[in-house]
């Protein structure tokens, strides 16, 4: 047996791989815990083309509104790294359906909120029980399965992880389009209790391990919720509020970045640390976290800027929204089993490096983007987008966790869930930002260049005052004038989002040879 810090690897002989058939009952455990992490996923983005109707129905005002996705975001990313420790401390049986009944209870009270006091604490706890669920997952798959059925496991839950929030917006436009904003929670309500029952029947991976309560790093806990949770505040309001401007950012950013060296200081230094950072000394680990930081990036980053793009610039309802994006989630579903096959029989570095490439082509296309532009000059991109994300997240996941010891995983499972979700935050308040910035600027630029003395300006004038009846023409053809060029610096900056995103991806491509390839698929690791 070898030692904790090595791994030999010996190839399995057919009467091995024989003995390590999967029970099917574990298999269908598994396959309602990945269903838990869907709804987990599925409610990051489920409101994002449904924020106008809750805001309607809640009476909230436009600032409020937003904290039905913070006040999700801010929990789960505070849940997320503690779950390996419950899941430990508790057993993934407990673990599991416990957050899969909470989470149902949680999503109920939301549909059933009157306030937007009430819809923000039942998000909130919606979002830290969810955010239990999904490293548990990541790290089950690889205590259940044998690493020769991996290249079948790991394109599920990647599947699961970049569709689920894809066709989030497009659920969410579903739903509230028939029946109401408040079926966007309901919807969880019958499926969690079918989670909760089949979690705590079938699920018999491990068993609870009390005896770590005793020692709990409370301290521990209260600065990672504060170094966290502070951080994903500064990230979803800094945009709206001009960042360090606003006296309330400024503290929230004192807060996390203390609490993050004092959080730091004692992971290092606690006889057992509420989180093992010891996974990053693993250089596939470190890097591929890296890398799941900026697909995080992307997915979030993606799924947020097209439904702004057709709903300000297209004027698209959120159903029509939904319909649009759809094309992403699809490409996703239709590539997994091709990326599972490629799994056994291309190097997974190359698969990465070809995923970034291919989202960075997408978001380069996208850079020709128009104000006429929807569904049929969105199509092309949107389908290199599904088909990259779904290249990159498979092998990044195998990649990350296939060569870490067994009692590792349930750890790093969040750590690395962890990063994507970070990624997620950092890359919305960014392009946010960026967004910003850059519509200030060519709205700067395209006033400067409207003067009378131009042609086509007095041109465009004349041709929009023939088209409106009444003495206060040339007024109202002024003003269609500043709305139209409004437009097109809004147009021009999403364009120049898109190429920041491209640029990004492309230079992380070759960055895939930093890690080590991980062993073949029938050959079993043995580190302990």
């Amino acid at each position: 047996m070898a030692q904790a810090t090595t791994a030999t690897f010996s190839t399995l002989p057919p009467a091995a791989a024989d003995a390590d058939r999967v029970d099917p009952m574990r298999v269908i455990a598994f396959l309602a815990m990945c269903f838990g992490m869907f709804m987990a996923f599925l409610d990051i983005q489920v409101v994002s083309a449904s924020l106008a109707e809750i805001q309607a129905g809640l009476a909230a005002s436009s600032d409020e509104i937003t904290w039905v996705q913070t006040a999700y975001l801010m929990a789960e990313v505070v849940a997320i790294p503690l779950s390996g420790f419950l899941s430990r401390a508790l057993g993934t049986r407990m673990m599991f359906a416990g957050a899969a009944a909470g989470f149902t209870v949680a999503s109920l009270m939301c549909g059933l909120s009157s306030s937007m006091g009430e819809m923000i604490v039942w998000r909130a706890l919606q979002g830290f029980i969810g955010g239990g669920m999904v490293p548990t997952v990541f790290a089950s798959a690889y205590i259940i399965f044998p690493r020769r059925l991996q290249p079948v496991i790991t394109p599920m839950i990647g599947l699961v992880a970049t569709l689920a929030p894809t066709i989030g917006p497009t659920v969410g436009g579903y739903l509230t389009d028939m029946l109401s904003w408040h079926w966007l929670f309901f919807i969880n309500i019958v499926p969690g209790i079918m989670v909760t029952i089949a979690a705590i029947t079938l699920i018999d991976f491990d068993r609870p391990d009390y005896k770590l309560f005793d020692k709990f790093d409370f301290v521990g806990l209260i600065l990672m919720a504060l170094f966290l949770g502070a951080l994903e505040y500064v990230l979803e309001d800094g945009p709206r509020y001009d960042w360090f401007e606003d006296s309330t950012i400024a503290s929230a950013a004192m807060v996390s970045a203390t609490a993050a060296v004092l959080f730091f200081a004692r992971m290092f230094t606690a006889p057992q640390p509420i989180v093992d950072l010891r996974a990053f000394v693993d250089r596939n680990f470190a890097v591929g976290s890296m890398f799941s930081f900026v697909l995080g990036i992307g997915l979030y980053g993606l799924t947020y800027l097209y439904p702004v793009f057709l709903d300000q610039i297209r004027g698209f309802n959120a159903l029509m929204v939904g319909q649009t994006v759809f094309v992403s989630g699809a490409t996703m579903f239709l590539c997994a089993p091709i990326v599972g096959r490629m799994m056994t029989r291309v190097d997974p570095r190359l698969m990465l490096a070809a995923g970034f490439a291919i989202v960075a082509v997408s978001n380069w296309q996208a850079t020709y983007i128009t104000k006429d532009w929807d569904f049929a000059q969105l199509l092309v991109p949107q389908i290199l987008r599904g088909a990259g994300m779904m290249l990159a997240i498979v092998p990044i996941t195998s990649i990350s966790l296939g060569t870490l010891a067994p009692d590792r995983l349930k750890n790093a499972s969040g750590l690395f869930n962890l990063m994507r979700n970070l990624g997620g935050a950092v890359g919305l308040a960014g392009l946010n930002t960026v967004l910003n910035k850059r519509i200030d600027l060519h709205l700067a630029r395209l006033h400067e260049s409207i003067t009378w003395s131009r042609r086509p300006v007095t041109e465009a004038l004349n041709n929009f005052a023939a088209r409106i009846p009444g003495s206060d023409a040339q007024n109202m053809a002024l003003k269609q004038l500043f709305l139209f060029v409004r437009q097109q610096g809004i147009v021009m900056a999403f364009a120049d989002v898109f190429l920041l995103l491209g640029l990004l991806f492309l230079l992380f491509a070759p960055l895939v040879w930093l890690m080590r390839r991980p062993p073949p698929a029938n050959v079993e690791i043995d580190a302990h």
